[in-house]
């Protein structure tokens, strides 16, 4: 996931004066660093907090997998994709699954089959966009989010979990993580220091983007989500980043379906025009081709 530069630079301070050399100057020096340093780490918790209060653009990599899809002529917030729902291939009923195929079984399976043809989306990646589907249709009906909004964004940040050369296995997770470029401010991407000691991404140094649907660590924190039902997690598995990029999108029960909600989604998303009228090409595209099929 992704957002615009932001640098912040600490520099050293020559006029800090010295500290006192002994005695009483001494101890009141250090007791004002104490009480210093207690405020200073307040701060910190406040700003912590505002952070947090809303969602915020995810970083940018600069190995974008679907730079050359065309971006969409259309003027952002002017209309919305054409609004697919499973409805025209699974049952409204439907409910989320385990996410594991199951040929003939099912009306998510035989729809992901059709959809796949249609589209040429992997129809293990498709079952992850369609269950994310189904399931916010039951968490946050008003948002109706569309899985091909989902598969538009999925193309983008990592060709359906495919990117640099990660094969989608059924479990729903690459062949190989996925990780974007180190987020250290080079030219064209945020700075952002480590915020999970590396566990995500593998830096303990700087984040990284992780995943399928590319969260930062931090952001997927607040988002995670279990989509395939294993009990765990993991921005890896697509089922569980969908489900994540998905809930991110709704937040404050936007409405996907709506020209303004969906631009507004797509752009905190990543905050660029060009990307969003992308996912815009990209979500209209498939849904007509699997309207079209049926």
């Amino acid at each position: 996931m992704r957002t615009t530069p932001e640098n912040d630079e600490l520099v050293d301070d020559p006029a800090t004066p010295a500290p006192p050399r002994r005695g009483v100057g001494a101890a009141v020096f250090g007791r004002l660093v104490i009480v210093l340093a207690v405020l200073g780490l307040a701060g910190g918790g406040i700003w912590l907090v505002t952070k947090a209060s809303a969602p915020v653009a995810s970083p940018t990599t600069m190995e974008i997998p679907a730079l050359q899809v065309k971006a969409a002529d259309v003027k952002p917030g002017s209309v919305a994709p054409v609004n697919a729902t499973l409805a025209g291939g699974a049952a409204q009923q439907t409910s989320p699954q385990q996410a594991q195929p199951k040929p003939g079984k099912d009306p998510l399976t035989a729809w992901t089959e059709r959809a796949a043809q249609a589209t040429g989306i992997p129809a293990r990646a498709l079952l992850a966009y369609g269950n994310a589907e189904l399931a916010m249709r039951q968490m946050q009906p008003n948002c109706k989010i569309s899985w091909a909004t989902l598969a538009g964004i999925g193309r983008i940040e990592s060709n359906h979990g495919q990117y640099g050369g990660a094969v989608l296995g059924q479990d729903g997770r690459p062949s190989k993580p996925i990780i974007g470029v180190p987020l250290d401010g080079s030219p064209g991407v945020k700075a952002i220091g480590d915020t999970d000691g590396g566990q995500f991404d593998g830096d303990a140094a700087v984040d990284r983007a992780v995943g399928p649907m590319q969260f930062i660590p931090s952001t997927w924190r607040r988002y995670a989500a279990d989509g395939n039902r294993d009990g765990v997690g993991d921005p890896q598995q697509i089922d569980d980043a969908t489900l994540a990029a998905a809930r991110y999108l709704c937040v404050n029960n936007r409405d996907m379906s709506a020209a303004s909600g969906w631009w507004q989604g797509i752009l905190s998303y990543n905050n660029s025009t060009e990307y969003a009228q992308k996912v815009f090409g990209l979500a209209d595209g498939y849904a007509k081709s699997v309207a079209a099929a049926n």
